[in-house]
């Protein structure tokens, strides 16, 4: 669907304070990825661990895929003491740094080969509250623009990406330069990014709480639970579970009845299987930069820097198409390079390490990476219903995770057990788990389009 506002009133959203608030928290968001996958990928590769145990080793990011069971807590519990100075969003932010932060200075003090068990408890404590400061970021970023501001929604999406990959990229490229360093080990590289970590909690501080009206709705939506509560008889224990219905039920009904339970299974399905391959390829993409031949500082030019900055320009860019265009076509478009993305990387798996060829498949993959990211943020943005925005987000976007997460841990089996080090097949597997997303959004694309329109006319 294509929309009505100029490209320079387009570009004039950006100067709205708020959207830089969005950036630096998606570079909190972002972060955590780079203590937990690609420096400790790394890190576990430098030990001599094996492929199938270092892609095993990303279980403990499947925090990311059940973080929506937990998000409604997000949204109805304020935190003790820090919650009435930040905020109901804030405290539950800033709570998420402070651990991740403590967290990764803990495992600068851990002797990976012989504390295997404990590296990844602390893995997973990062990834625990990484997974639910990003249930009260996504509901931030969701909650500062009012619903007569839809139109910004795509520029949100993509200072939020940005920002991501700005976490991600960027300062992910930090240790893999100091890697290579004399004198400078690996648990001298987790203290610094315990302190980068910190220093990323001070925006939490110095941001503004969104308003919001989700308590007055909320509030409304028990009021009536007691009342169909009340009428099956008198009980004590009415407001206790009308709070219980409010909070973890409520969430998925609206949901549901809001889009149809048809239409509300084929958006889930969409979501699970858009970013599968693409998320094969990322598990294993540092074992096999360092298989290949690339040095640490190599990795950290093309894949940190280098992707970081094209995902950011792309990021813009994309979410002008976007805005103009509709996410739909984004989507079609995000996904054919996906697949092309991953086959220049079965390429780079036969010719060696060719630096023209890492250069080529940094800018394929940083453009598939933001152009896909900011439609599905946006995408899943506008499915939500405000009074319960971050647990309707952290539902969709968790669906989008277990794909990243728990079926790519396996990726390393696949790569050893399966074909027996085949690089160049696997990439080529990767590109094929593209297909049937595509399949599927050609399919749903009505309904897409219907729902896009709808959110439209909100503006």
């Amino acid at each position: 669907m294509m929309t009505t506002a100029s490209i320079a009133q387009y570009l004039s959203y950006y100067k709205d304070k708020r959207l830089l608030t969005v950036f630096a928290f998606g570079m909190s968001q972002g972060f955590p990825w780079v203590l937990i996958g690609s420096v400790m990928s790394a890190w576990l590769k430098d030990e001599g661990l094996s492929r199938s145990l270092i892609g095993l080793f990303g279980i403990v990011f499947s925090a990311y895929t059940i973080n929506f069971l937990w998000s409604p807590l997000v949204d109805r519990l304020t935190l003790p003491l820090i919650g009435k100075k930040l905020g109901q969003r804030r405290s539950w932010i800033f709570l998420g740094q402070l651990v991740i932060t403590l967290s990764a200075a803990c495992l600068a003090f851990v002797d990976l080969k012989n504390s295997l068990f404990y590296a990844a408890l602390l893995c997973f404590v990062i990834a625990l509250f990484a997974a639910t400061h990003d249930i009260a970021i996504d509901g931030y970023r969701i909650d500062v623009l009012p619903q007569s501001e839809s139109e910004k929604s795509t520029a949100a999406a993509a200072m939020a990406t940005s920002g991501w990959w700005t976490g991600y990229a960027l300062l992910g490229a930090i240790p893999f330069f100091a890697a290579d360093l004399p004198n400078v080990s690996w648990p001298d590289i987790y203290l610094l990014l315990a302190m980068i970590m910190a220093l990323l909690s001070v925006v939490t501080i110095l941001a503004k709480e969104p308003d919001s009206h989700r308590d007055t709705a909320q509030a409304q939506i028990q009021k009536a639970y007691e009342q169909k509560l009340s009428q099956l008889g008198h009980s004590r224990a009415n407001k206790l579970l009308a709070w219980l219905g409010v909070t973890l039920v409520a969430p998925f009904v609206s949901f549901f009845n809001k889009n149809g339970v048809k239409t509300a299974l084929a958006l889930l399905t969409f979501i699970f299987l858009f970013k599968i391959g693409e998320a094969f390829l990322a598990r294993m993409s540092i074992v096999f930069y360092k298989e290949v031949g690339f040095s640490n500082t190599q990795i950290a030019q093309y894949s940190k820097l280098g992707t970081g900055l094209i995902t950011i320009i792309f990021a813009f860019l994309g979410s002008i198409f976007n805005h103009k265009y509709g996410i739909v076509k984004g989507l079609f478009i995000s996904g054919i390079a996906m697949a092309a993305s991953n086959l220049i990387f079965s390429w780079i798996a036969i010719a060696g390490p060719k630096e023209s060829l890492y250069a080529l498949a940094i800018v394929v993959d940083g453009f598939t990476q933001a152009w896909s990211l900011v439609a599905m943020v946006a995408f899943i943005s506008m499915l939500c219903d405000r009074t319960f925005s971050a647990t309707h987000y952290a539902l969709l976007a968790s669906l989008g995770s277990l794909g990243r997460t728990v079926l790519s841990s396996y990726s390393g089996v696949v790569i050893d057990d399966w074909l027996g080090g085949n690089w160049a097949v696997f990439f080529v597997i990767t590109a094929l788990m593209v297909i049937p997303s595509l399949l599927f959004l050609y399919f749903i694309r009505h309904k897409l389009y219907a729902i896009e329109a709808a959110y439209k006319k909100q503006d």
